[in-house]
């Protein structure tokens, strides 16, 4: 049988993560549990702020605890957006031959450059920002685009104020917390005090007022979204730009699910004039690739960026890789420069299709039993509304009925309540039994 992510048996990252909504202590009860010996050294004290585990380590602790309830249960994983459809061939035989060339004197290489193979470099500016400008130099290669978020937040420092989409990725708040840019965690907002929650919902076509939205100094845009699934209009994107300017702000644009655009909606930030001036972008291999386990990624700082004294944002960039990293790996690199090859770019979008395809059959599992549905068409995650209902509950009565893993809305942040978020990522066979579940049970 294929394990196409429907097995009894699961594989849990290793992660230790707390309970929603709850934190370590830090009163005197807790060094009544300690014992041995405790260091003189203070906790960081915004690590403390922090409110839970990470979501998505938080989805796999609710799966194990299921699994153990349920151990004959065959799971269906459509939680966290892991990619399931092998690499294609061609691409892990690019890898395979420079891993392999490794292993002799003539194809033996160390170190490379910390901020990317300039081939690859040129190849994703070739590819992805075609006539918009972006050279081969202003793109930084890495490790993926989440662990990019954590080098441009060093980057920014604690004393800056920052926007967020509402709801969006966790790793924007998440990061923006650890570096001391959050201030206070309200619980009767659910929201932290410093950070700006711009509401990006159905009712607003998932684009924030910005006419009402106050001024910050970043501001993080992931279009198309996650988790709504939205992908950003020119014109909206226009207006961003243009807001980002007036206000002497930078905009971190995630493009991480680009390809997965199937519309005239923009891929880049960069389609938008003067965004060079007000923008960096981050992206991925990881989704459409299907390099979740490989890592790769680029974040693309453009020459025109620049601070308020005129210094240009790159050089400092430049100096965190150069200091916090030692460059992507060469094998990772290789396959990289294969997926941009015209035979391998041609494969990949069959991968990608097929995701669509999975997508739409979700889709039209919820809408045919009268739920609001977004998503799904420009990116590969759907975004379902229970009007109610908690999403924590949706999310644990349909794993509890179906054996099914989805994300609850509101680990994305208040502006997910209510919502569930479905991930297209999985072999069509399961993602046909899903529906098939979801039909008997909300029939």
């Amino acid at each position: 049988m294929l394990y196409c992510q429907l097995s009894s048996r699961i594989r849990i990252p290793y992660a230790v993560s707390l309970q929603p909504n709850t934190t370590w202590s830090t009163s005197s009860n807790l060094s009544n549990e300690k014992s041995g010996h405790c260091t003189s050294v203070p906790r960081n004290a915004n690590m403390e702020k922090l409110r839970s585990g990470y979501l998505f380590p938080e989805i796999s602790r609710h799966e194990l605890e299921h699994t153990q309830k349920s151990p004959h249960a065959r799971l269906i994983r459509l939680g966290i957006g892991d990619t399931t459809q092998p690499i294609p061939d061609i691409i892990t035989s690019a890898m395979a031959e420079h891993a392999h060339a490794l292993s002799t004197v003539q194809g033996y290489r160390g170190y490379g450059a910390e901020q990317g193979n300039m081939a690859l470099r040129r190849a994703i500016a070739e590819t992805f920002y075609r006539d918009l400008g972006v050279k081969g130099n202003e793109i930084f290669v890495s490790d993926g685009a989440q662990c990019d978020i954590s080098r441009l937040q060093m980057l920014l420092g604690s004393n800056v104020s920052v926007a967020v989409q509402d709801p969006s990725f966790p790793a924007y708040i998440d990061s923006s917390v650890i570096v001391g840019q959050a201030g206070k965690f309200q619980e009767e907002t659910g929201k932290y005090e410093n950070i700006v929650y711009m509401k990006c919902g159905h009712d607003n076509n998932f684009f924030p007022d910005l006419s009402t939205t106050s001024r910050t100094d970043i501001i993080f845009f992931c279009s198309p979204n996650n988790p709504t699934g939205y992908a950003a209009s020119r014109q909206q994107l226009k207006q961003l730009v243009e807001f980002a300017k007036a206000n002497g702000s930078i905009i971190i644009f995630d493009s991480a699910y680009s390809t997965y655009i199937s519309d005239e909606s923009p891929r880049s930030i960069f389609e938008i004039p003067g965004a060079k001036e007000v923008a960096i972008e981050i992206s991925s291999f990881s989704k459409f690739a299907g390099f979740t386990g490989v890592r790769l990624g680029w974040t693309v700082v453009p020459e025109d960026l620049t601070y308020s004294n005129g210094f240009p944002v790159m050089k400092d960039y430049d100096r965190i890789v150069c200091t916090c990293f030692n460059g992507a790996s060469s094998v990772a690199q290789a396959g990289g420069l294969a997926c941009l090859s015209k035979e391998g770019y041609r494969a990949l979008t069959r991968v990608v299709d097929y995701y669509r395809g999975n997508a739409e059959i979700i889709v039209d599992t919820f809408a045919s039993l009268g739920l609001k549905v977004d998503g799904g068409r420009n990116a590969p995650y759907v975004w379902v509304r229970f009007p109610g209902y908690s999403s924590w509950e949706i999310f644990s009565e349909i794993l509890e009925k179906t054996h099914i893993v989805t994300v609850p809305g509101r680990g994305f942040g208040p502006g997910g309540e209510e919502y569930i978020r479905v991930s297209a990522f999985g072999h069509r066979g399961c993602i046909l039994e899903a529906s098939r579940r979801l039909k008997n049970l909300y029939k």
